[in-house]
């Protein structure tokens, strides 16, 4: 379950320099304060090195995950390809055709 957090009296220049960093980053403020946070938790982890920057393996950020993030996680829920079904062409077909 995602829990809301707050930061309260965070003084305007301060704020104006993170949404200028947001805009940078291509972000919603609240996404850039979780890429934030996250960077910080895992360079608090023993051991642990700095993520790996979007733009340093050409991957595209989404929110405040990477796309490498997503596939990682999309690997561990599901580690084991769909061999069968319907392939999407014949779904989409079926779905034009009845309309």
């Amino acid at each position: 379950m995602a829990v809301n957090l707050s930061i309260k009296g965070v003084p305007e220049a301060l704020a104006e320099q993170l949404r200028a960093r947001a805009e940078r980053n291509h972000r919603s403020l609240q996404g850039e304060l979780m890429a934030i946070v996250s960077e910080a938790v895992r360079q608090a982890e023993p051991g642990a090195t700095p993520a790996p920057n979007a733009a340093d393996h050409g991957g595209t950020r989404v929110g405040w995950r990477t796309t490498e993030d997503i596939a990682a996680e999309l690997r561990r829920r599901f580690p084991v390809p769909l061999d069968s079904g319907p392939p999407g062409v014949d779904i989409i077909r079926a779905d034009r055709d009845s309309r």
